[in-house]
């Protein structure tokens, strides 16, 4: 029996998670390391599940499977694709930044109040974030995956809830209402998308007999299971709306911004470039693999909401205050780009769809961990209160205007490649929407260097003065981000190669083909 590298790159956090909160209380230090030691093993389970998959072999590799609940056809099963190795990769990548980033986010107050949970754990509802994302990537079960896409919104609440930014403009009271409002409205939006899916669930397994994703995709393929086709358009819409919650997708997006606005910079990174991305990888495995017909019937619509979430997360980008909920709607704008890209139905902009996937989280990252060593120093979020903070602190201001330019795609960072490609594909089958979807582009520019102008530049303020530059730890945060996006933006075959043949693959499923062009070039 060959080793089960899938279940051990999950339970690695897993393990890590229990160990961490086990740690006794007066031992916070060696509770951050010992999860960071985790997360830094899971990292190197990650590289192996790189290594040993074959982007040229069976679509699903690595699989593992075993009896779990016969009586209802459910199973363990796992597998992985391309697009799965990428973003497990991408998760086991970030964790170690989020959790050296966050190092002090849980420490008591200097105060003594007691409204902060124990250090241990903060770290380890990190780590079963982490664990549970990673199984999400892995399973090939629908039943499984509903576990975990569920499962993950438990740690996520108490982080956002019970571990918010400090930084409020209206106090501590505020703020812990602020917090809980947050955590809230984050629960009650994605376990609505749940229940909505679980009935879908239910109702693929009365019509298809199990929840194997692999077997249900053949018998579709092969026409040995006969899918009425009312009956396979109400089933993706409830998977659909789910993952639609979960991306954030206008106009089921609102929780993101009151989340991101209200979590410490590291909890706010693991959701938007960690567990957001769970639901438009779902898109691309259980929307399309499944229900192939009814994807191309709603593409339409989709594509026209994708639009609506680039144009308006980047209009309100740009007249936020707060820098927190700036960077909240410039992702809602990504994950329109991410929405098009997977159902412009091209090659191009599928594997450009996946490569955002994997490039927005590394710039987002970036971006809005520098933001919260900023915001740490301030104490304040609103981006009226800095102003000539590179002139006493350049090395932040370095980095900042690094995150910033990748988040509007600038040529040679990673971003870039992947929203050009999502661009390219989307116009070769919808020119209107490729066209209509560039004033994202234009818009991007403008929400950031407007806010690098405003808080980077122009007279140094009172309050920002003796503002120390980054330290060491956060360095070594940030300056590997900034290396992976000028590598990826240069050279991103390494990713491409692994995504491309699953993308294929998908197309196949969806019996698409791209978009022959008008004019043969050259020979």
């Amino acid at each position: 029996m060959s080793f089960p590298l899938l279940t051990a790159t999950a339970a690695l956090p897993a393990i890590g998670a229990v160990a961490t909160a086990a740690v006794p209380a007066a031992r916070r230090t060696a509770a951050k390391w010992l999860a960071l030691l985790f997360s830094l093993a899971t990292l190197a389970l990650a590289v192996v599940i790189m290594v040993r998959f074959d982007p040229g072999g069976d679509r699903y590799q690595l699989t593992e499977s075993h009896a779990w609940i016969s009586e209802f056809g459910v199973r363990y099963d796992l597998g992985v694709d391309g697009i799965g190795v990428a973003l497990i990769a991408l998760t086991a990548v970030l964790m170690p930044f989020v959790i050296l980033a966050g190092w002090h986010d849980a420490d008591p107050l200097e105060t003594g109040s007691k409204r902060w949970r124990p250090t241990q754990g903060f770290f380890a509802l990190i780590l079963a974030v982490e664990a549970m994302v990673i199984l999400s990537f892995e399973a090939t079960d629908v039943f499984l995956f509903y576990i975990f896409f569920e499962a993950m919104l438990i740690p996520m609440y108490f982080l956002i809830g019970g571990f918010g930014d400090r930084a409020h403009e209206h106090g501590e009271e505020a703020a812990s209402t602020q917090r809980s409002y947050a955590a809230v409205k984050f629960l009650l939006y994605n376990l609505a998308g749940g229940l909505i899916m679980l009935a879908a669930v239910i109702g693929l397994y009365v019509v298809a007999g199990n929840f194997s994703l692999p077997e249900i995709a053949e018998a579709r393929a092969n026409g040995s299971l006969d899918m009425a086709t009312s009956t396979e358009r109400w089933l993706f819409l409830g998977f659909f709306f789910a993952f639609a919650v979960k991306a954030p997708l206008w106009p089921l997006h609102t929780w993101l911004p009151n989340a991101m606005g209200e979590a410490t910079a590291p909890v706010a990174v693991l959701i938007t470039a960690v567990v957001d991305k769970v639901g438009t990888f779902a898109m691309l495995r259980f929307c399309l693999g499944l229900f192939p017909e009814a994807s191309k019937w709603a593409t339409p619509a989709i594509l026209v909401l994708a639009l609506i979430s680039i144009i308006y997360g980047a209009l309100l980008a740009v007249g936020q205050r707060d820098i927190k909920r700036l960077v909240a709607y410039a992702s809602i704008s990504h994950f329109g780009f991410i929405i098009m890209g997977i159902f412009a139905m091209t090659s191009q902009g599928q594997s450009g769809a996946t490569l955002y996937m994997v490039n927005h989280g590394l710039s987002t990252a970036a971006l809005m961990l520098v933001a919260g060593f900023l915001i740490s120093r301030r104490g304040s979020r609103l981006i009226a209160d800095y102003g000539g903070v590179q002139k006493v602190a350049p090395v932040l201001a370095g980095t900042f205007l690094i995150g910033g330019l990748a988040t509007l795609s600038l040529p040679g960072l990673a971003p870039f490649v992947s929203e050009f490609l999502v661009l390219v594909g989307t116009y070769t089958r919808y020119p209107v929407v490729g066209i209509i979807a560039t004033f994202g582009i234009v818009l991007a520019a403008l929400y950031t260097l407007v806010l690098y102008q405003r808080t980077m530049t122009g007279p140094v303020k009172p309050e920002v003065s003796a503002m120390p530059d980054l330290r060491v730890r956060e360095l070594a945060v940030v300056a590997p981000l900034v290396v992976l996006l000028i590598f990826l933006g240069v050279y991103p075959k390494p990713v491409t190669d692994i995504v491309n043949p699953a993308v294929e693959q998908t197309m196949s499923d969806v019996q698409k083909k791209d978009p022959q062009p008008e004019v043969e070039a050259a020979k």
